[in-house]
């Protein structure tokens, strides 16, 4: 055994015949690679354009300080995304602490007392339920008037589009589509099923927001949710759409009208989004988003390649190898506590930063259950960087994400791997 995998026996101690496993299950991936790799292409032009027609210039890369007033780059960074994201507006700010914080802009920012939201794609994930106020959070939606109301999914985990027509009412204002699966055990929702869903709600209620949770899922596609209709969509830029260089921050894109209320809550009434000083951020925003759909093609070559491994192991994947995809998470049922702890310390062996690191499970702001994440990253916390995390809960999910090249996300998977059948 020589090349690459040679390299990994030899100074990872990996092995032989788990590297024979990884050698055929990336052979079988071929096929699957060539279908990214076209989307790759096709999410790099058109970034490429909207950089054009926007006029970016060099001046754009520099960032402001104080209020921010006139800074240029903040303004044509926020019409760059607009135009990425076929939207009418978008609001990108390094203020934007995480992708919960975004959706919470969205939502607080255009929904009142008295207003009716519907989660569509069943329960929300954990820090968005303290969002929603699921335990009388201070300042959630709940407590500000707002009425929730949640949809599960059907048996198939699809959305359940009779029911949602059945459900909605006149007073409902908002509606929250989830794109990917959160720490669930179930197919994330693909762009068309989201259009179909919209489409129908839309005949009905027009005047209904559809809002996408939009994490993970940026440029793994071709079209994006307002390609489709939705209204207001919104993520993290230490996800998908950073490429893995911008240094903190989110995003909002959609309708003016939506995106302004959300920039209120962002500032201030009467402020909004003309304020806010970008710092250091510009140039590594700007250039994150060029090199997004090449990162995000390299993280969903990864995933494939790991749920063909790992199902070659004997474990559940979700999703299979050859399945369509829209988000950038591979999920793998792990059966046990111990073995989730292992999979989590194998894939921090193979961090650039914190190697020796050795995670262990504990209770974390906005989660209800232990968690246990695995992540020596060059962004603290970014997800589009190789990472996986997990609540240590039943059957014992771990949710694998990430990686800026497919060499780094093989050894990573390989590491995991050695680490729970060390003892075997």
């Amino acid at each position: 055994m020589d090349g690459f995998l040679g390299y990994l026996k030899k100074v990872y101690n990996i092995q032989e015949n788990l590297l024979d496993v990884l050698e055929q299950a990336a052979h079988d991936c071929l096929p699957y690679y060539q279908r990214v790799q076209k989307r790759v292409e096709y999410n790099q032009a058109k970034v490429l354009h909207a950089f054009q027609l926007n006029n970016v210039s060099d001046f754009h890369l520099n960032g402001s300080t104080g209020y921010g007033y006139g800074d240029s780059g903040r303004e044509v960074l926020e019409e760059v995304f607009a135009t990425v994201f076929n939207a009418e507006k978008a609001l990108v700010r390094c203020q934007i602490v995480s992708g919960t914080h975004a959706l919470a802009l969205g939502l607080l920012g255009n929904l009142s007392r008295g207003d009716e939201m519907i989660a569509v794609t069943g329960r929300p994930y954990d820090t968005l339920q303290k969002v929603i106020g699921f335990h009388q959070e201070p300042g959630s939606l709940r407590e500000n008037g707002v009425i929730y109301r949640e949809l599960p999914l059907t048996e198939e985990g699809k959305l359940d589009l009779p029911g949602l027509c059945r459900l909605m009412t006149a007073r409902t204002k908002l509606l929250l589509f989830q794109r990917s699966r959160g720490y669930e055990w179930r197919p994330s929702a693909t762009v068309q099923e989201l259009e179909k869903a919209i489409g129908a709600v839309k005949k009905l209620y027009p005047q209904v927001i559809c809002m996408v949770d939009n994490c993970y899922g940026e440029f793994v596609d071709t079209q994006e949710p307002s390609d489709i209709g939705a209204d207001l969509t919104a993520g993290s830029l230490i996800k998908n759409p950073g490429g893995g260089l911008a240094l903190t921050g989110g995003y909002l894109a959609g309708k003016a009208e939506y995106i302004e209320r959300a920039s209120v809550r962002l500032t201030a009434p009467g402020i909004g989004p003309g304020v806010g000083a970008s710092l250091n951020f510009n140039r590594h925003a700007y250039q994150g988003l060029f090199m997004a759909p090449l990162i995000v093609g390299e993280a969903v070559k990864g995933a494939i390649l790991a749920a063909n491994f790992f199902a070659a192991l004997g474990y559940p994947v979700l999703p299979q190898f050859h399945e369509e995809r829209t988000d950038i998470i591979q999920a793998v049922q792990l059966g046990s506590r111990e073995s989730m702890v292992k999979f989590c310390q194998g894939l921090q062996k193979a961090c650039p930063l914190d190697a020796q690191a050795r995670p262990e499970p504990a209770l974390l702001p906005g989660y209800t259950d232990e968690v246990i994440m695995a992540g020596g990253t060059f962004i603290q916390g970014s997800s589009i960087e190789l990472s996986a995390d997990g609540p240590i809960r039943p059957p014992y999910n771990v949710y694998l994400q990430g990686g800026l090249s497919l060499g780094h996300i093989k050894t990573g998977i390989a590491l995991a791997a050695r680490e729970m059948l060390a003892d075997q």
